[in-house]
């Protein structure tokens, strides 16, 4: 009772950390609303089977499972025979999925789901797909089409495949997307089976199903039902999916971080302005456990409360987030927002965790105020730094210049996350160091003012020199605020400038073939370039262990024309992926591709990692036997000869066109997720700011008395609120840079020797003063109005 009737009694003084949970547990209910929405679900075109038998899943060089090993023929057929006598079962279907795509007026017809768009007939029992006019494929040069293409029967209709273009008649459509061959044509273009369709007869025990398939199966694969036919889907949407997940995973980290610092530097700065208060307590005989178990509960309240508007709040939100996410291009097609419970559960419990433990610092503290300083002044103890809090400082700021110099050695994956988490704690740093330094900056920046005469100046060096822990509870959200806005506008200049860089540097000299407005170059496009580099790339499986039992890994596999590798019954190999899989030059190894078929291979030779080459490289030849659907990567021609563009769906560059182009496709996405991040940290450390400002001055209520009582006019008060609020900005803004620089400057470095160019640290002005001015105009006038409302109302 008595928590409830502290934090009813001082609604004022916790408010701030009210609003500071609200708004992290709000971002956090709305990105895990989103993360839980984006869940994968079942295909439409799945939408009449039952289940979905599938091979064996192979595991990546790290162990995690990965892709399914597709059946060969002679593999799938028995098992065929066996799926489609299952008792329920109408029909078992070969689901085969590869490249096609219309080609109309010389152009490719968009479509994002082209690289798997081609189907055999078989394929339309599982949507179903009713047909709406016409017949089924049978010839080889026959196919049937989405009634949307708007493709007549009996029409010639032009379809780019691997091969190339090829025309063929339309014999039929149907009530859905695709493309659909007979299922000769189909095998042809994808021999390997990677999934048996079930289709149920009506009123079907569907469990019973899944039961006598699995007994068909064995240890051959598994068979899935319900949710589980959500495995299957395009790569394209997997892509988007991950992208999404990427960023509101990168925006509920940085909402944590900045929700557990804003809460902690408020509840201390509470905490800290309520010592005769605590020592009053103590006076009377309360235990140091009991102001502790005070201090927790407190902030539990306000972490409770907090949580539950702030997951309302979170969930209203969710759309908004949804149609910015829309805008990026990175939900899945169909995405609907489902609200569950488990992720405002798991927003509040983060709230309400947050909110203790950044009390329990606090509360330590507190507890061992002594009784006699109910006597003394609230800001007596806000003096000086101990001994814990010097060596936490020192500790966070040893780690994180560690991790500021890992940042220039790690690999390209981890540079950005190393980069972040260094300046993470340089920030934190930062504010448990601020209160050494923030008298002597202090003095430094209120000097030129010391001879005009005016107290002004020497108050605020007063106020700042006599209360450094105050001033640096009210610096550390300006740390964070600009410290973000620096790093990640920083980061994204500097990679602006390194990528195209290096990018034009590796293929100087080079035209390069690309497709444009399909998904890869077709064959086709490589016999119209036949000098230079195009690799076929394939995904593939290497088995392992004397009889192939143990499991087996899968790689990104690369065929090349190059004739320093393209050579038959030979692989060659990058150092890294030699050692992931136990192998050196000589030794032999067997593959097995996208056919299913096993193919034994010598290690020709083992070369130092280059992407340029490939890790795990083959002849060209090879691939395209044993995935005829597999299409090419761009073509790099040399100076020397003369590349095309004849063919539709491909474009030309130079080295200067390529690298940007590269770049771009990305970019977008990088720019939009950095000002996304900036507009998260600024806005959520400008309304802690704003808190703390007000916080800050409704605490000093009584010095503002005394000042008014000693002559000092409401203007002047009010002038010495702003001067005070600026001072605080100025050096929270000067440290959220200072702290950002050592990161930024080791991601130059790395990106210099990833590029093999000099790449230099970038800063963006623009957005480092649109931080810094709206923190400034944020917290001057906060100061100044809570400062207004004091003085009136002691006046009053």
């Amino acid at each position: 009772m008595l928590i409830l009737a502290n934090v009813r009694e001082r609604w004022s003084g916790f408010l701030g950390a009210f609003i500071a949970v609200l708004v992290g547990v709000g971002l956090i209910t709305t990105t895990l609303v989103i993360y839980d929405s984006a869940r994968p679900d079942v295909q439409p075109r799945y939408a009449g089977t039952a289940a979905l038998a599938l091979p064996e899943q192979a595991v990546d060089a790290d162990g995690s499972p990965e892709d399914r090993m597709p059946w060969s023929k002679s593999e799938a057929e028995p098992l065929l025979g066996g799926l489609g006598r299952v008792p329920g079962v109408t029909e078992a279907v070969v689901d085969r999925s590869f490249y096609a795509q219309a080609i109309r007026d010389g152009e490719p017809v968009t479509d994002e789901g082209a690289s798997v768009a081609g189907h055999g007939w078989g394929s339309t029992r599982m949507a179903p797909y009713e047909p709406a006019s016409g017949r089924a494929p049978s010839g080889a040069n026959e196919v049937v089409v989405d009634r949307g293409l708007g493709a007549a029967v009996g029409s010639e209709l032009t379809v780019n495949i691997a091969e190339g273009r090829k025309r063929f008649t339309v014999v039929g459509t149907v009530d859905g997307p695709g493309y659909y061959f007979s299922e000769a044509f189909a095998a042809r273009q994808q021999p390997g089976v990677g999934a048996i369709a079930l289709i149920a007869d009506a009123g079907a025990d569907t469990g019973a199903i899944v039961t006598a398939a699995r007994k068909v199966l064995g240890d051959r694969g598994s068979v899935v039902s319900g949710d589980g036919r959500a495995e299957l889907q395009p790569a394209y949407i997997g892509h988007k999916r991950f992208l999404g997940v990427q960023l509101i995973g990168a925006m509920a980290v940085l909402g944590l971080f900045t929700t557990v610092f804003v809460v902690a530097s408020m509840l201390v700065l509470a905490t800290g302005m309520r010592r005769r208060e605590i020592g009053l307590l103590r006076a009377i005989g309360a235990a140091p456990a009991q102001i502790r178990r005070m201090i927790l509960g407190e902030a539990a309240v306000v972490g409770l409360l907090g949580s539950i508007v702030g997951s309302v709040v979170g969930v209203a939100a969710t759309p908004l987030l949804r149609s910015v996410l829309d805008g990026l291009d990175v939900t899945p097609p169909g995405m609907e927002v489902t609200v569950t419970a488990w992720p405002l559960l798991t927003a509040s419990a983060i709230g309400v965790g947050v909110s203790v433990i950044g009390a329990w610092a606090a509360g330590r503290k507190a507890a061992r105020v002594a009784p006699i300083e109910a006597l003394l002044d609230s800001r007596a103890a806000n003096k000086g730094m101990g001994h814990g809090r010097w060596t936490a400082g020192l500790a966070v700021l040893g780690l994180g210049v560690l991790l500021a110099i890992g940042t220039a050695t790690s690999s390209a994956d981890n540079r950005i996350n190393m980069a972040i988490f260094a300046t993470m704690t340089l920030i934190v740093a930062a504010a448990l160091l601020t209160p050494v330094f923030i008298g002597p900056v202090g003095r430094f920046l209120t000097a030129p003012f010391q001879r005009g005469g005016s107290a002004g100046p020497v108050l605020i060096r007063a106020e700042l020199v006599a209360n450094p822990r105050r001033a640096a509870s009210l610096v550390a959200p300006v740390i964070a605020a600009v410290g973000f806005a620096v790093l990640l506008s920083g980061m994204v200049e500097t990679m602006r400038v390194a990528y195209p860089a290096g990018e034009a540097l590796k293929v100087a000299g080079q035209t390069i073939v690309t497709p444009d407005g399909t998904p890869g170059n077709t064959d086709e496009v490589v016999a119209a370039n036949p000098v230079g580099k195009a690799a076929l790339p394939t995904r593939a499986f290497v088995l392992k262990g004397p009889d192939h039992s143990d499991s087996a890994t899968v790689l990104d596999v690369l065929g090349t024309r190059d004739p320093r590798w393209n050579k038959p019954g030979e692989a060659v190999l990058g150092e890294r992926t030699a050692k992931d899989l136990g192998l050196r030059k000589g030794r032999p190894v067997t593959v097995r591709f996208a056919d299913g078929i096993r193919v034994p291979l010598r290690v020709g030779a083992v070369l130092p990692d280059d992407p340029a080459r490939g890790d795990f490289v083959v002849a060209r030849e090879l691939v395209r036997a044993h995935d005829p659907a597999a299409l090419t990567d761009d073509i790099f021609v040399p100076g020397a000869a003369e590349a095309t563009d004849a063919v539709p769906g491909t474009a030309l560059h130079d080295a200067a066109e390529y690298a940007l182009a590269d770049y771009d496709t990305d970019a977008e996405l990088t720019d939009s997720l950095a000002t996304m991040l900036i507009v998260i940290a600024v806005g959520y450390s400008v309304v802690a700011v704003a808190n703390s400002m007000a916080m800050a001055a409704h605490g000093r209520r009584r010095d503002f008395a005394v000042m008014k009582s000693a002559g000092g006019t409401v203007r002047q008060l009010l002038l010495l609120a702003a001067g005070e609020s600026a001072l605080v900005v100025a050096i929270g803004a000067a440290l959220g840079v200072v702290v950002t620089l050592p990161p930024l400057a080791g991601l130059a470095s790395g990106l210099s020797q990833a590029t093999s160019s000099d790449v230099s640290l970038h800063l963006n002005t623009g957005a480092i003063t649109t931080a810094v001015l709206g923190t400034l105009l944020v917290a001057v006038p906060a100061g100044i109005a809570v400062t207004a409302r004091t003085v009136r109302r002691r006046a009053a």
